[in-house]
């Protein structure tokens, strides 16, 4: 009973009748007039209420009002039943996609339809016809239009700082980023700042925030060019309170580590993640992890990780991640799927068993993927784990000891043991290791060139050309390391439950964020997928692979209103040529934006037109499900309100042909609209009209009129029964 709030007005049978709805769909739909003036009428113990389709519920009194029981149930039933419908009638849009294919996410074939964008949101879905006007119309003629793609790992919370236009990632059609593997954008205090005071000061950028919801206002005010989500890193909250110590917190500093997961929960991190091969991440143990899990998984979190060993122990650590996800009860996103180093090739299909397995057995654990045979991190990486402890400055002064050189040697040209993954080896040496990027200008020569081929121009051995090139920087390297097999990332990409990321983060080709190289997967990976592996090798079909950029991320990450091209979605859109889009980026000549991305919709905000940026903002912040401020400030931005209803004769019958006119007080006409066979009218508008007058008019049936006050956003729904007349009669 606490949907059956009626509003009820005098003069209800002379103007026609009113009837008045629960909110639903996008937005509030009141009947009557303005709610400051409308009588509640309430419900008397004896009222029935009946169903109707949509899940409303109306009292039987007000069935038996005015007309009659019978008849009024079926004017409830016919409108209500339109209410669900997908409209088709003529209406203003922002935007109009006409004659595209669309590939809705789903995974269902593509169908011919046409998209409406009101504001930030998809309208309407289905074949508009020739009188259905927008603000502009787009001919999507020979393109897909699907959902904005979502880039699973990303790595842009800094750079969009830097250049808010997230070229690499509007150019291959992604409208979302997921990012925070580990080591997080908050919470941040004096040490994390000091650790990154190279990468800072050289971008000139300042850290004025130490919360997470701190960093999403600054996103917000400043605008980004695609949306940004990300987790709490499990990294980040141990360097926080612990630094970068080799040792296990104390009771009282894993509490506080838990309280930081908390606080990053409320203020809408997706959940926490782990980056376990990097220090100071694999100085923590298992239980630890767990800790931290919970607190997330209490807030409806899932738990994204670089598991523990990619390489020679991959199997191990895939039962670390599954225990987490069990002992804290929350889902499980391995990221960057795939089997590290040549002594493994042949081992992704134990690794998919394992992860297929801990499905069966209940655990909703899923993966992604970026479809290059080549990974990238930081130079410094292939460096084991324990020589970094302390800090970038303790780091750096352990390589230029003789005897730490020696030993690091000694490791890295080893059988393997324990834990340790080991680059050095699962390259095959220097020649398989390339320098992406430096953050030094008199580094500049080294970048493109291999570890084998910098030792060489330097007449180094090529273990010692790595260390003193990560002394020189101070470790703010970062290189491309081959070690991975074309098969095996082919068939990751076949697991129904593998999604698609870049993990690296939005660069350009002008501006600060060109300076350095890149690796060709930030500009790459979404057409490489529909050009390579789709149309080439048909590796995967068309509607599969969109899934798996789209609906299935969002289902991972769990993103409300997201990757699905759908009625009340947010209009996030990817329009692209199916038989030119292609990666064009190499690893020689990375910094070179993909083709056959045409246009691209963030939130409603065209930002990419023919392939090139427009330099509208449309990204936002995007929150996790534990967002405490939810309820107040919801997502989105405020509907755009409208004056609808259904024009029926007094038998309940839609009329078509019926003229609808919303008028103020001096007879300037705001709005007017003809009905068609649904009897349906809707007048958009923006505008205030307190007071103005409704009226509804057809040949053979007398006239009906009413009074409205209007704000302008809270949208209204007036229906009119209208009397039938002799000819000559209608007045």
């Amino acid at each position: 009973m606490q949907n059956c709030i009626l509003y009820r007005e005098a003069g209800f049978r002379a103007t026609g009748a009113a009837l008045a709805l629960p909110p639903r769909l996008r937005s509030p739909i009141y009947g009557g007039a303005a709610p400051a003036t409308r009588r509640r009428v309430a419900l008397s113990a004896q009222e029935k209420v009946f169903p109707a389709p949509g899940g409303f519920d109306y009292p039987s009194s007000f069935a038996s009002a005015t007309f009659g029981g019978a008849l009024v149930k079926r004017i409830l039933w016919m409108v209500l039943a339109l209410l669900v419908a997908a409209p088709a009638w003529a209406q203003q849009y922002d935007v109009l996609i006409r004659n595209g294919r669309v590939v809705d996410g789903s995974g269902n074939p593509w169908v011919y339809a046409d998209v409406g964008i009101v504001g930030d949101r998809i309208a309407f879905v289905g074949r508009a016809g020739e009188s259905v006007t927008a603000k502009r119309t787009l001919d999507a003629k020979g393109l897909i239009v699907a959902p904005g793609f979502i880039d699973m790992l990303g790595q842009s919370e800094t750079t969009l700082l830097i250049d808010k236009q997230a070229v690499s990632k509007l150019t291959q059609g992604i409208t979302t980023e997921i990012t925070g593997e580990g080591e997080s954008i908050a919470p941040q205090n004096d040490f994390t700042i000091a650790e990154a005071k190279d990468a800072l000061e050289h971008y000139k950028l300042s850290v004025d925030w130490r919360t997470l919801d701190e960093y999403f206002q600054r996103l917000e005010k400043q605008g980004s060019g695609v949306n940004l989500a990300t987790f709490v890193g499990a990294t980040q909250v141990r360097e926080v309170v612990l630094g970068k110590e080799d040792r296990a917190p104390t009771e009282h500093e894993l509490a506080q580590m838990v309280e930081y997961v908390e606080d990053a929960m409320l203020d809408g991190a997706l959940g926490v993640s782990t980056s376990l091969i990097y220090a100071p991440a694999s100085y923590a143990k298992t239980d630890e992890l767990i800790a931290l899990a919970k607190t997330a998984s209490k807030h409806g979190g899932i738990y994204a990780t670089h598991i523990r060993n990619e390489g020679d122990t991959e199997l191990q650590a895939l039962d670390e991640a599954f225990r987490i996800g069990r002992e804290a009860s929350l889902p499980v996103q391995i990221w960057h799927l795939k089997v590290a180093g040549r002594e493994n090739w042949g081992n992704m299909p134990k690794v998919l068993a394992a992860i297929e397995k801990a499905r069966a057995e209940g655990l909703d654990v899923t993966a992604d993927q970026y479809p290059y045979i080549a990974s990238a991190t930081s130079l410094g990486a292939t460096i084991p784990p324990k020589y970094h402890e302390g800090g970038v400055d303790q780091f750096v002064a352990r390589l230029r000891d003789p005897a730490t050189r020696a030993a690091i040697r000694k490791e890295l040209e080893s059988a393997p043991s324990g834990s340790l993954e080991n680059m050095w080896r699962g390259t095959g040496g220097p020649q398989g290791i390339l320098v992406a990027s430096v953050l030094s200008p008199a580094l500049k020569k080294y970048e493109g060139k291999t570890i084998a081929q910098i030792a060489a121009m330097d007449r180094k051995d090529p273990l010692d050309a790595l260390l003193d090139l990560v002394i020189a920087d101070r470790d703010n390297v970062g290189a491309i390391y081959f070690e991975m097999n074309e098969d095996e990332v082919r068939l990751a990409m076949q697991q129904p439950w593998v999604s698609v990321d870049t993990d690296y983060g939005a660069v350009s080709t002008t501006g600060p964020l060109s300076e350095s190289k890149s690796h060709p997967r930030a500009w790459g990976s979404f057409p490489r997928i529909l050009g390579k592996y789709v149309r080439e090798e048909h590796v995967l079909r068309l509607e599969e692979a969109i899934r798996k950029m789209t609906s299935l991320a969002a289902q991972q990450v769990k993103l409300d209103h997201r990757g699905m091209v759908r009625p009340d979605y947010f209009a996030d859109l990817t329009l692209f040529n199916p038989e030119t889009v292609r990666d064009v980026a190499t690893f020689d000549d990375p910094n070179r934006p993909s083709q056959g991305i045409e246009y691209v919709f963030v939130n409603g905000v065209l930002s990419l037109e023919h392939g090139q940026v427009t330099g509208q903002l449309g990204g936002r912040p995007l929150r996790g499900p534990g967002y405490a401020a939810r309820e107040y400030a919801p997502e989105g931005l405020a509907p755009r309100g409208k004056i609808a209803g259904v024009i029926t004769d007094e038998e309940g019958w839609p009329l078509p042909r019926t003229k609808v006119t919303l008028s103020r007080a001096s007879g300037e006409v705001v709005g007017t609209f003809e009905t068609r066979k649904e009897g349906r009218y809707e007048i958009p508008s923006e505008a205030e009209c307190d007071p103005c007058t409704l009226k509804a008019e057809r040949a053979g049936f007398a006239p009906a009129e009413r009074e409205v006050r209007y704000n302008g956003s809270n949208s209204l729904w007036f229906s009119f029964a209208l009397r039938r007349v002799e000819a000559g009669d209608e007045h």
